[in-house]
């Protein structure tokens, strides 16, 4: 039942941010993915099932993770200066995942 729930809210966030983005102020639906809907469900699971020092481990990764996104972004406005969308969106994708795995990688070896 769980799951079904959070298919939901995911369900609920994609539809708001299709709404939103044919509104006057489209550019809110940029906004709606960073409330920390997903986070929120992360952070309910780990605190539940491993406790609070690893809640607030979670949490300090969570502050390092915004690096990747600002990677994505700054990316995918670059790109889009010269590529199709789909490929800039492509390659925006390869730029955070490879920031995401530099990441994880520095994390574990630091932690």
């Amino acid at each position: 039942m769980a799951l079904v729930i959070k298919a939901a809210i995911g369900a609920l966030v994609v539809l708001l941010i299709g709404l939103l983005s044919k509104t006057k102020n489209y550019y809110i639906a940029g906004l709606i993915p960073l409330f920390p809907t997903f986070a929120l469900i992360a952070h309910y699971i780990v605190a539940t099932e491993r406790g609070v020092e690893a809640l607030r481990t979670t949490i300090v990764f969570g502050m390092w993770s915004i690096i990747p996104y600002f990677l994505y972004l700054l990316s995918l406005w670059y790109f889009t200066g010269f590529m199709r969308v789909g490929y800039a969106l492509s390659a925006a994708v390869f730029c955070w995942c490879l920031s995401a795995w530099l990441l994880i990688f520095i994390w574990s070896r630091l932690h």
